[in-house]
């Protein structure tokens, strides 16, 4: 395994130098229970969107301390050389239970649950709040714009708005919460989201005019190309493109100006001209926001770049990683929970459901246990839903949940459970979760 490819220093120190107190102390070895969740949702959003699971289930495979990670800990002392030999044979050989990917979340709901020794599970908790986090707020972003979008299509292009692995991500994360397309063709080739792109405006200006411009992409790419028409004035590049490709031409994009407006006017040409089945797609700094305004111009397809690849104002999901049951020297499970103010969490292991309603979702059911037997469905909740599934045992991932499979599961489960939602969760105003988080003690 290369070194770029080995995932265990993707972490912060203070994991390290827990692992070697624990290790002098004789903790190391308890079981214990972690528990990833997110107190609220960013930006008063009325629901979340679990994303990157299988990007972390392939990073975890990959968490290895090899000679160079050994060497550089112990060049800069960050922990003792029993700790190094300890790191030398680590691997993760516990379980993950959670969300599926492309679930819904909500406050509280208990996205993962790793179960191992102290030593083995607490050292993942940077690497899944990274890689959650950021996918999270990516397909939260997503999940807004594809519903403000309807059945109009979305392609993600904001690959030079993110860091190039971020990019990568931020592409996946999008078309698992509804986008349909992306430009970046990493993404296309790792985890096979369709990929699309035609042209910029470099093009037409590296040509002595639009239409010569316009001649050579249509020549090279066919009729059914889309063109570029706001380089310079839109009306005579809309006249240029219908001249140069015939009334077959596949689309037009605008990227600028007032988008309702203009799109309003370029649809009225292109019909005059014939051009009655060429297509309109608008670009231009688009959000969720835009995107609604739009929702009665005469526009055919969307495609945003900054604002879905930063999580449109909220670039983190919030999610964190918390020690929420330990056992005990008695061999009992003690439940744990902070009480810090404003950061208090519910200790326990727990079990999630969604609770429906002829098919509409109620609320998020979360039982306690007392110990560490997980819950059937509430009997008084039959059409209950069980949210969590095993996502890796002993150590060894579901390889359903990974690679372009896994995207494609994620997205058709995603475009599942949304449909459960209440219609007032699909509001885009700051409001409450659509759903309460309801906690049920349970022996």
């Amino acid at each position: 395994m290369s070194a770029a490819s080995r995932t265990a220093l993707l972490t912060d120190r203070y994991e390290l130098t827990m692992i070697d107190a624990a290790l002098h102390d004789g903790t190391a070895s308890r079981r214990c229970v972690f528990e990833v969740f997110a107190r609220r949702l960013p930006g008063a959003r009325r629901f979340g969107v679990v994303a990157g699971t299988g990007r972390l289930l392939d990073a975890l495979t990959r968490f290895r301390f090899d000679d160079d990670e050994l060497r550089y800990l112990h060049d800069e002392r960050v922990v003792s050389p029993e700790t190094i030999a300890f790191l030398e044979g680590y691997r993760f050989g516990g379980s993950i239970t959670g969300y599926a990917e492309g679930e819904l979340y909500f406050p509280g709901s208990p996205v993962l649950t790793v179960e191992g020794t102290f030593a083995e599970a607490v050292l993942l908790e940077t690497l899944c709040l990274s890689i959650l986090n950021h996918d999270s707020a990516v397909a939260n972003a997503a999940a807004r714009m594809s519903v403000a979008a309807g059945d109009r299509p979305l392609a993600e292009m904001g690959s030079r708005r993110a860091a190039e692995h971020s990019a990568v991500a931020a592409a996946r994360a999008a078309y698992i919460a509804g986008f349909d397309a992306t430009s970046n063709l990493e993404a296309g080739r790792r985890w096979g989201v369709p990929t699309m792109g035609t042209a910029a405006h470099a093009w037409t200006l590296l040509h002595d005019s639009e239409e010569e411009a316009f001649r050579s992409q249509v020549a090279t790419l066919g009729t059914g190309t889309t063109l570029l028409i706001d380089t310079y004035d839109i009306r005579e590049g809309v006249a240029t493109a219908i001249r140069v490709a015939g009334r077959e031409l596949g689309g037009v994009r605008i990227d600028s100006g007032d988008l309702p407006t203009v799109a309003s006017e370029v649809r009225a040409q292109l019909d005059a001209l014939g051009a009655t089945k060429t297509r309109i797609t608008v670009t231009s700094d688009l959000d969720e926001f835009a995107i609604a305004a739009l929702a009665a111009s005469p526009v055919d397809a969307y495609g945003v770049g900054t604002s879905v690849v930063t999580g449109s104002g909220s670039p983190t999901a919030g999610m964190v990683y918390k020690l929420v049951a330990r056992q005990g020297s008695d061999g009992g499970w003690v439940p744990l929970a902070k009480s810090s103010v404003d950061k208090a969490s519910r200790g326990g292991l727990k079990s999630a459901f969604r609770t429906l309603e002829r098919g509409t979702a109620t609320s998020e059911l979360i039982a306690v246990a007392d110990g560490f037997d997980r819950k059937p469905v509430p009997a008084d909740h039959p059409e209950a839903r069980s949210l969590q599934v095993p996502l890796m045992s002993d150590g060894d991932p579901d390889i359903a949940a990974l690679g372009p499979e896994g995207v494609q599961r994620a997205r058709a489960h995603h475009a599942l459970v949304r449909e459960e939602l209440p219609v007032q969760a699909l509001a885009l105003s700051r409001s409450d979760p659509a759903l309460p988080t309801v906690y049920v003690d349970v022996a």
